[in-house]
């Protein structure tokens, strides 16, 4: 059985994992016939966002204990990674991974990638193991690898940002994954673009479908 390890950056759309997103690529892992242990980082959220007014609050609160209510509490500290006990890693989005997993939402061009996250992908990339980014994590493989094919959907501030940090944005619609097959890197768009639900699962099943399949193709 196949074994993902599934990055979660807090709880909510606007602060943190996007729910819709983790659980649906929880179920298209599981759907798939693999297994998955999530992690989050052992970090306090930049920003807590009440999602009925989409209004900053001044709550503090842990990405770690956040993103545990997606997970059912069993997830792990992110510093607690290693490669070699998983056959890929995959990110799913919400602001959370550019406000806590990095800080594109607030630098830019000038962004960081915490520690915990550059140490994971770069541990699996050196493993020749998939990796995957769903929504706008994939301005996280931006900031650390270059002449990658990624995607954000038709975004124009985060494809232009791929660019400059070196890379290929390509415009993507629901369901599309681009795959870089030299660096086994897997983008979907998911709620970078408008959609329903519906189409949220079409791409989750697809990325993971796809990252399966390099994962068989390697054997």
């Amino acid at each position: 059985m196949k074994k993902f390890a599934v990055i979660l950056a807090g709880c909510g759309v606007y602060d943190g994992a996007e729910i819709q997103e983790a659980v649906l690529t929880l179920l298209a892992i599981d759907k798939a016939g693999a297994s998955y242990q999530c992690f989050a980082p052992d970090i306090k959220q930049h920003q807590v966002i009440n999602h009925l007014t989409g209004v900053e609050t001044p709550e503090s609160r842990n990405v770690l204990i956040e993103a545990a209510r997606i997970a059912r509490g069993n997830i792990k500290p992110l510093a607690l990674f290693e490669a070699i006990n998983f056959d890929a890693l995959i990110f799913p989005g919400g602001f959370g991974a550019a406000k806590n997993l990095c800080d594109w939402a607030f630098k830019g061009d000038n962004c960081t990638v915490i520690a915990d996250v550059e140490n994971a992908v770069n541990s699996m990339f050196k493993a020749g193991k998939p990796i995957g980014a769903m929504c706008i994590a994939p301005v996280i493989l931006a900031k650390l690898f270059q002449d990658a094919s990624l995607t954000t959907g038709q975004d124009p501030a985060s494809a232009g940002f791929i660019e400059k940090m070196g890379n290929k944005s390509v415009s993507t619609n629901h369901g599309e994954v681009i795959v870089d097959a030299e660096r086994k890197l897997f983008t979907t768009p998911c709620y970078m673009l408008d959609g329903a639900i519906s189409q949220i699962a079409e791409g989750t099943d697809n990325i993971v479908r796809e990252m399966i399949k390099a994962m068989m193709d390697s054997e």
